[in-house]
């Protein structure tokens, strides 16, 4: 099962995030209940630099045995005890491809869903294709806020430059493939990325939301 968590901060507790997430990995990793994880920072998704930042939001994905013991664990309550909201999202894959860090971290194990999708992308972007890609985001982010069906997305990243994602909630898997394929702001950005070779790694995964908890707003 795959657990997503993002915190909404208390303004005081900025230090305690910046130290989380340099710290918690040394927890996670020892953790028998935790397989694939990474800690995120995150941002309004808008140009993917680093003035998008929202240094009062962080966030935590994790492949997990058991989530409720997950929910209970040292690093969750932490960070809970330093925030004023929490969004949980109990999530299971339903198709992923490329890879996260060189890992293939999701393997697919639903199928026909008719439910809320969650779709999580993340790319490790060249340096000498940086200012290209900025260039080419605003009209993708300007589709992806007006798309049908839609519930809420944000920027993620495990670093403020260079490393880039979305998390976004739809109302169904048609809505988010119509605005993967048939939108014509993505399309033209799929198109850059084959021919102007924009990532040195890249994934687009698609969940099936089994319960959330929370909003992604707040």
């Amino acid at each position: 099962m795959i657990v997503a968590y993002f915190w909404r901060i208390k303004p005081r507790a900025i230090p305690f995030a910046l130290a989380a997430m340099a710290l918690d990995r040394f927890v996670l990793r020892s953790s028998p209940n935790v397989g694939f994880f990474k800690s995120l920072g995150t941002g309004k998704g808008e140009t993917f630099t680093p003035r998008d930042a929202n240094p009062l939001r962080w966030g935590l994905i994790a492949e997990v045995s058991d989530v409720e013991v997950f929910d209970n664990s040292f690093v969750v309550k932490r960070w809970r005890t330093n925030s004023v909201h929490e969004f949980r999202a109990i999530i299971e894959p339903i198709s992923a491809h490329g890879k996260w860090a060189g890992q293939e971290p999701f393997t697919p194990t639903v199928k026909d869903w008719g439910g809320q999708v969650i779709a999580v992308t993340r790319a490790r972007i060249r340096w000498s294709q940086s200012l290209r890609f900025w260039r080419a985001v605003p009209p993708v982010t300007a589709s992806l806020t007006s798309a049908p069906g839609l519930i809420a997305a944000i920027g993620i990243g495990e670093a403020p430059i260079g490393l880039q994602g979305t998390f976004s909630i739809w109302e169904s898997t048609a809505a988010l493939r119509d605005f993967a394929y048939r939108g014509e702001a993505h399309n033209e950005a799929i198109a850059a990325t084959a021919k102007y070779n924009w990532y040195s790694e890249e994934l687009f995964s698609r969940f099936a939301v089994q319960e959330i908890r929370g909003s992604i707003n707040n």
